[in-house]
């Protein structure tokens, strides 16, 4: 058996029918899923599950008090760029194009934990890079943790019911999986550790790396809205914890919308990849680099903007610490996407 087959825990009502097709679970039983993963009194090993929708869930005070205490229109407008396009960007950067497919490569640890903590953490990288190499294995098809061909929710709240990592793999899968985030930084439980938590990850690392995350931005955020705009320490502070929110809510729609809600929605000359049912969407490539049917033509570029108006600031990014040194090497696909897709359709059209 392929590890992808079984390096995901299954849901309760399982991936595929007899008949081999995807099951796709009423709405009952997906939040009926949902809550069980949640519950740490259940098991112990549900702990990052839960820690990522409580994390959630301790940035929506700082969103209620922006909204109905430090409300203004520019800091507004500060919110829905650093929410929109810093946090998109730097999802596409880190958790996508290195943690998953290590599309480019550090010069050293130094310059790959400043971009891991570029923004606020509302992300972690087992739950998002293992499940996401299953998703290009099984786009859109039984086993594919967020397969939009079974609606909304079952995508939503994939990162609980369907992304974390199988909790009964044998030593040598779970070496594997622990190898898949060994140059992301995370540093790999014992055997015996995850017999016990059920992760890769342990949860004093993870916990540790939130609380130094969040109080380093906070501090920078409160010393910011105090010296440089008129004494609004505690509105900044409230407005980009809010903006993270919103974010780190919306991000969980992304492969429902970026794979056509489950419908084939290709546009010609748009969308060249024709094996899966992704889809180049204008918002998410403009804000965060994600043109997400080129991303899937060429899952280990670092840039998928590869029209002239695909603009893809997550590539900017690479390139931009390449020239710095920061970045040794990146993989970049447009060429060959040129090559083989945009030019011989020409081609054969003339």
């Amino acid at each position: 058996m392929h590890l992808f087959d079984h390096i995901l825990e299954p849901p309760s009502y399982g991936w595929k029918d007899q008949n081999g097709q995807p099951v796709c679970p009423s709405r009952k039983q997906i939040f009926s899923e949902f809550l069980k993963r949640l519950n740490i009194f259940r098991s112990v090993k549900n702990w990052m599950t839960f820690t990522s929708w409580f994390q959630l869930l301790c940035l929506l005070p700082f969103l209620l008090l922006f909204i109905f205490r430090y409300f203004e229109w520019p800091l507004l407008i500060v919110g829905f760029v650093y929410s929109m396009i810093l946090m998109g960007t730097h999802g596409t950067i880190w958790y996508h194009r290195y943690c998953t497919h290590k599309a480019y490569t550090f010069k050293n640890a130094f310059w790959r934990v400043l971009t891991q903590h570029l923004v606020i953490k509302t992300v972690f990288e087992e739950i998002y890079a293992v499940s996401h190499h299953v998703h290009h294995a099984k786009s859109d098809q039984p086993g594919d943790p967020y397969n939009a061909t079974c609606g909304f929710w079952y995508c939503f709240l994939a990162d609980a019911v369907h992304q974390p990592i199988n909790r009964n793999l044998s030593e040598s899968d779970y070496q594997k999986v622990a190898a898949l985030l060994k140059h992301s930084g995370v540093r790999a439980n014992t055997y015996e550790q995850y017999r016990k938590w059920g992760s890769v990850d342990h949860p004093a690392r993870v916990l540790l790396s939130w609380v130094l995350n969040w109080s380093f931005w906070g501090t920078v955020f409160y010393l910011i809205g105090e010296y440089g705009f008129d004494h609004r320490g505690m509105a900044l502070v409230c407005c980009i914890f809010g903006s993270a929110f919103v974010w780190t809510i919306g991000v969980r729609t992304f492969n429902y919308e970026g794979h056509g809600k489950g419908k084939l929605k290709h546009t010609e000359g748009v969308d060249f990849n024709k094996d899966d049912l992704s889809i180049n969407q204008i918002w998410p490539g403009y804000v965060a680099g994600e043109w997400h049917n080129n991303h899937h033509l060429f899952p280990g570029s670092a840039r998928s903007g590869f029209l002239p108006y695909q603009l893809d600031l997550a590539y900017c990014y690479i390139y931009l610490l390449h020239k710095l040194g920061g970045v040794t090497h990146y993989h970049d696909s447009r060429k060959q996407f040129l090559k083989q897709y945009y030019r011989s359709r020409s081609e054969s059209q003339d």
